[in-house]
């Protein structure tokens, strides 16, 4: 289980490594591009019980921790999802990624 953590406001994001690499991808390629967008999950229930919601923008410090070693093979047709999703609402939520 590997974390997403932003702008350190906000406890760390859990999640999986094959998800997470993914989310390098999507998450790089919409910053890289100086694109800007909104993020939301669901986070563990012992730490929160509502949805959670941050604004993802290029000059706010982002930090990925993978827990393997070897990153995971990534799945090029769920990094094609992944952007259409956020391109057609403007929002990357991770409950909806499998």
């Amino acid at each position: 289980m590997g974390t997403l953590e932003y702008n350190s406001a906000r406890p760390v994001i859990n999640v999986d490594d094959v998800t997470l690499a993914h989310l390098k991808i999507v998450i790089g390629t919409k910053l890289r591009r100086q694109e800007s967008f909104m993020m939301s999950w669901l986070p563990d229930e012992k730490e929160h019980t509502g949805r959670l919601s941050i604004w993802m923008h290029p000059s706010i410090p982002l930090a990925l921790s993978f827990d393997e070693i070897v990153m995971p093979v990534v799945d090029p047709k769920r990094i094609e999802r992944m952007m259409k999703q956020l391109n057609a609402s403007g929002e990357l939520v991770l409950d909806q990624l499998a």
